[in-house]
């Protein structure tokens, strides 16, 4: 029989990763996959929902497909109530950041209105973002490696907090609790339902608000949160 020459990626992969354990690969794929997105993400929202569902979801799907692993694109049950429990958990957050000076100035990040018909799209797109980013770091990086224990939740939130950098000072400060609180969940939860509904529902649910005059005068928690050493 005549043998095939690798060469190339193909050659590369069989050599780095075909001897590894899924754990490895899939921090192995990680590290790729956030290389790829850090120096690859377009910067308007449509361009942007593409790249990230061709290199969040179909990278991290792709590898977990091949090999019989789903990385928390399950739902039963326990998901569907965690997911419920999240969501009332984080909306306080996003009413009360929804009023603070920085994030109103930051959000939204692209150009929309209230107007339904544009809205309605820039709401699919967003949560489309926020699909692609709870399958990376909850999916592969989270529940995808379970099997090593609860530790798994402390993998991503490093990374995570890098893509925040550019954020709003609170919202940077409080990805890396975020990212913990989210994975916890998910990792209980066996899916990544809760975090997907709560990031994806209160991305679109904070641009609503932004997009309006807010729901209540922040002077006085302002004034009450003046010890923090960062702006509001």
């Amino acid at each position: 029989m005549e043998q095939v020459d690798e060469s190339g990626p193909r050659r590369w992969v069989r050599e780095h990763l075909g001897d590894r354990s899924w754990v490895q690969k899939s921090l192995i794929a990680g590290a790729v996959l956030t290389i790829v997105w850090m120096t690859g993400v377009p910067e308007s929202i449509g361009r942007r929902a593409i790249f990230d569902s061709v290199v969040l979801i179909g990278g991290p799907l792709a590898l977990g497909y091949t090999h019989g692993r789903h990385i928390g694109w399950h739902v039963d049950r326990v998901a569907i109530r965690n997911a419920v429990l999240l969501a009332m958990f984080v909306l306080p957050i996003y009413l009360v950041g929804s009023t603070l000076p920085t994030i109103r100035a930051y959000y939204p990040m692209w150009e929309t209105s209230l107007a339904m018909g544009e809205f309605l799209p820039h709401a699919i797109q967003l949560f489309t973002l926020a699909l692609a980013a709870e399958t990376y770091y909850r999916g592969l990086l989270c529940v995808g490696v379970k099997e090593i224990g609860i530790v798994a939740v402390f993998i991503s939130p490093v990374v995570y907090m890098i893509h925040h950098a550019a954020k709003p000072p609170i919202e940077f400060l409080l990805s890396g609790p975020t990212d913990v609180l989210f994975g916890a969940v998910d990792y209980h939860s066996n899916s990544i339902l809760p975090s997907v509904v709560a990031h994806g529902a209160g991305l679109v649910l904070l641009d609503w608000l932004v997009l309006r005059e807010p729901l209540f005068d922040p002077t006085e928690l302002l004034e009450s949160l003046q010890w923090l050493p960062i702006p509001l």
